[in-house]
C-alpha cells in the first residue's frame, strides 16, 4: 500500500517530493493542498492522510479529543511571534498592557500563531486571554472543541478585512499572511525582533508552528515504512541546511529528532494552551515524548 504523506512546500520537503532524497522501500504519494492549513481539519476529522504536517495547537487539541495520531518529532516551521500581533500603520501606537477590553482579530482561536501571541501577552504584559474579545473568521480544525466565551465569530472575509473595517484594534497574522495583505502592517509590540530573541534566550527554544503526525493504525501496521519516511525527512533537513538562514529563529527551528529544545517547546505550548482554554485538561507530556522517541529510534 502506498503511503499518503501531506507536507507543505518547504526547502526541506522538496527533496522528498522530487525524489532527490528517496524514502527507502516505501511508495510515498505526496498530495497537494493549497493553502495547507485546511488539510489539518481533514486529518483530525477524517484521517484523510497517513502522515500529515500539522499545526502545533491542532495536535494538542486532537490528542485531547482522542484523535488517533502520534507525533513524529520533526519541527517543520516556526519562529518568534512578537511581530505577529499587528495594527494598521496609520493608526495610533498601542500599548499591549492596555489591550484588555479590546477586540483582536485572528483566523481561528486555536490557530497556533494566536496561541504563541496570547502566551506572550500574558507572560510579558500581564494580559490574560479572557480579557480580550478574539474575533475569528474560521471555526476550529477539531470539531469537538468548544471555544471560550471570549471568542466571537465574524462573517468578514478575513482578518485583514476586520482591521480595514475598524471591527478590531489589532490582528494576529503569521509572516506569510502579513506579506499578502496589500498593506504594510506594523507590529504592536515595539522592537519585536529583539523581544523575540529575548524570549528564545529565556526559554531555550524557538516556538514551533508545524509538526508532523502519523495515524496510529498506520504506525502499527507499517512501522518500518514510517521509520523510513522519518529518516528520509531528517536527511533532507540536513541536506538543505544551507537554504535556511541560521541567524534567524525561522532558520534555526527546523529540525528532526527529540531534543531538549523540542521538549521545552512542547511544555510551554501545553502550558499556554491550558491557560487559554485551547485545551481543557493538562497535556500528557511524558506520553507524547515516549511515543515520539520510539518513532525516531
Amino acid at each position: 500500500m502506498p503511503l499518503s504523506v501531506l507536507l507543505g512546500d518547504h526547502p526541506h520537503t522538496r527533496p522528498l517530493k522530487d525524489g532527490t532524497v528517496p524514502v527507502q522501500g516505501v511508495d510515498c504519494r505526496f498530495p497537494t493542498v493549497t493553502p495547507l492549513y485546511p488539510a489539518f481539519a481533514r486529518m483530525v476529522r477524517q484521517l484523510d492522510f497517513d502522515v500529515c504536517e500539522m499545526a502545533f495547537a491542532t495536535f494538542l487539541q486532537a490528542r485531547e479529543a482522542g484523535v488517533p495520531v502520534t507525533l513524529l518529532p520533526v519541527v517543520m516551521i516556526g519562529s518568534t511571534h512578537h511581530h505577529s500581533l499587528t495594527r494598521l500603520p496609520d493608526g495610533p501606537a498601542l500599548d499591549p498592557r492596555r489591550l484588555p477590553g479590546k477586540r483582536i482579530g485572528v483566523r481561528s482561536y486555536s490557530q497556533t500563531t494566536g496561541l504563541w501571541v496570547r502566551g506572550i501577552l500574558r507572560e510579558e504584559f500581564g494580559v490574560d486571554a479572557s480579557e480580550i474579545t478574539w474575533v475569528t473568521t474560521e471555526e476550529p480544525h477539531v470539531a469537538q472543541y468548544r471555544e471560550p466565551s471570549c471568542v466571537e465569530r465574524s462573517a468578514a472575509g478575513g482578518v485583514a478585512e476586520l482591521l480595514r473595517g475598524g471591527d478590531v484594534t489589532a490582528a494576529v497574522l503569521g509572516p506569510r499572511a502579513i506579506g499578502v495583505q496589500g498593506m504594510p502592517l506594523v507590529p504592536v509590540i515595539e522592537d519585536a525582533e529583539a523581544a523575540g530573541e529575548a524570549w528564545i534566550e529565556r526559554h531555550g527554544t524557538v516556538p514551533a508552528n508545524h509538526l508532523l503526525v502519523v495515524r496510529d493504525d498506520v504506525l502499527k501496521s507499517a512501522p518500518d515504512a514510517v521509520g523510513s519516511l522519518y529518516r528520509a525527512l531528517a536527511r533532507s533537513i540536513t541536506d538543505t541546511a544551507s537554504e535556511r538562514d541560521a541567524t534567524t529563529p525561522a532558520g534555526r527551528v527546523v529540525a528532526a529528532g527529540w531534543s531538549d529544545s523540542l521538549a521545552r517547546c512542547l511544555e510551554i505550548a501545553a502550558r499556554y494552551a491550558l491557560e487559554q482554554r485551547v485545551v481543557r485538561t493538562p497535556v500528557d507530556l511524558a506520553r507524547i515524548e515516549k511515543e515520539a522517541a520510539l518513532v525516531a529510534a
